[in-house]
């Protein structure tokens, strides 16, 4: 699914004669922020059925992800829709998620359309990733890469990681602009940063392979390692094949055996045959070590691998 934006804190400006009525938002707002996501429903439910645009929109949320209530995706589309007809871009953006989904509604490329163009012509961010999302594989719109570029750059100014990297994908295959290694690193670097893990991928890439950058196998270790530690199987099998072939890091065979089959147990396949491989040149020994500490790693969620 694309985002579906949480509710978030921030500043209101409020008219006089109504700061009960805000207050009890408020109450949900920090309830919502401590778990306690009953009673966020008690506070926001009375003000949704009064009209309130930010609670209708917070309780599709609830409904949404199964917070403080059972998971229902046609009582979420029901708020989303109230808020979104009131103009409330997060509920528009949400509410095409839906359509596009086909959650609580039926499928629908057009109406999801609809709704993101809504919220991202007041500058919501992830309505922008979706529209150029939607351009980019031509889903209830032709395919146009330049619109999708579009929509991207706006999302990944406003500090979109997604959008940045899919904004540095096209510079990188030159879809809607022209070819741009340069820029392409750019976007990547901007959303690695903020630990996109599929940026930390490309910009290891980048530099194992110099395209963009000058080649680096270090630095190509230092962001595979980085998206390896959050999960991603494909900077595992690349950090594996670094070790194996002593790029970037002194070869070692029992990491190399360790990354390929952490990145096997997530499914990947080319990962899984370079395990065979490797094993013929390796001692039992250095095999049980290499089991070990994949145990090992996997049991901490990656933490000091």
């Amino acid at each position: 699914m694309r985002d579906l934006l949480l509710p978030v804190l921030f500043s209101f400006t409020f008219l006089s004669g109504v700061s009960g009525y805000c207050a009890d938002y408020q109450k949900g707002m920090d309830a919502y922020n401590k778990g306690n996501y009953e009673t966020a429903l008690e506070q926001w439910r009375p003000l949704a059925q009064q009209g309130d645009a930010r609670a209708q929109f917070s309780l599709g949320v609830l409904y949404a992800s199964a917070r403080g209530v059972p998971k229902n995706y046609e009582e979420a589309v029901k708020w989303y829709r109230l808020a979104a007809l009131q103009g409330e871009a997060r509920a528009q953006n949400n509410l095409g998620t839906m359509y596009e989904m086909g959650e609580g509604v039926a499928r629908d490329y057009v109406e999801a359309e609809k709704w993101y163009r809504l919220a991202a012509q007041q500058g919501e961010a992830k309505a922008q990733l979706n529209m150029g999302s939607i351009y980019d594989s031509g889903k209830g719109v032709a395919r146009d890469y330049a619109e999708a570029e579009k929509w991207y750059r706006l999302a990944a100014r406003q500090g979109n990681a997604r959008a940045q990297v899919n904004l540095g994908s096209m510079y990188a295959f030159g879809k809607g602009v022209a070819k741009d290694g340069a820029e392409a690193e750019k976007w990547y670097r901007l959303a690695a940063r903020q630990g996109d893990a599929r940026a930390q991928v490309n910009l290891g890439l980048m530099y194992e392979f110099g395209k963009g950058v000058s080649k680096d196998d270090a630095q190509a270790v230092r962001w595979y390692r980085l998206a390896a530690r959050q999960g991603n199987a494909k900077a595992q099998l690349n950090l594996g094949s670094m070790y194996a072939f002593g790029k970037g890091v002194a070869k070692d065979y029992v990491y190399a055996h360790m990354w390929y089959s952490i990145s096997a147990s997530l499914g990947n396949k080319i990962a899984k045959k370079r395990i065979e491989p490797i094993e013929r040149i390796m001692s039992l020994s250095e095999i049980e070590r290499a089991e070990k500490l994949a145990k090992k790693c996997l049991g901490k969620d990656y933490k000091d691998c």
